[in-house]
């Protein structure tokens, strides 16, 4: 059994004199990845790995949320593209249980929506839990179930 935690970075300032790679977290966005952090504990998961987009406000969530994990920053994960978001996952080593892919929407909603099938919101700051009896070098679209959905907005 594996488990992904498909994480969407939390809430950050829209400001016309940084570029959106550079977009830094809002105070809320602080509170809530923290609290997206503490949710995850509370699950009892321990991701073994952290797939970070390189902007700004993701590295920020993944530090807030998940301090101490691993973290693997790539810059496919800005572009949010399903397939390089699904391949990224596959080469997560079959060492590891939970990995978390820390990123944007679309993407992390394409993700999320093509591994289970499920309908959703997915808000700054959301994440979902999937679990998979597939390896990661195996996954595909449906292989996921839907373990439970996290939104900062209805906590």
């Amino acid at each position: 059994m594996r488990t992904l935690i498909v994480l969407r970075h939390a809430k950050a300032a829209h400001t016309t004199d940084v570029t959106d790679h550079d977009r830094k977290l809002t105070d809320r966005g602080e509170q809530d990845a923290e609290r997206a952090g503490a949710e995850i504990r509370g699950l009892g998961l321990e991701p073994d790995l952290v797939l970070c987009s390189t902007a700004r406000r993701t590295r920020r969530t993944a530090q807030l949320a998940l301090p101490g994990v691993e973290t693997d920053h790539q810059g496919l994960i800005y572009q949010g593209v399903l397939e390089e978001l699904l391949e990224l996952v596959r080469q997560a080593g079959p060492e590891r249980r939970t990995v978390v892919l820390c990123g944007h929407n679309p993407g992390v909603l394409d993700l999320a929506l093509s591994l289970t099938g499920g309908d959703f919101a997915f808000p700054p700051g959301a994440f979902a839990v999937i679990r998979t009896e597939s390896e990661w070098a195996d996954l595909s679209p449906g292989d996921g179930s839907l373990v439970t959905h996290w939104n900062p907005k209805e906590h």
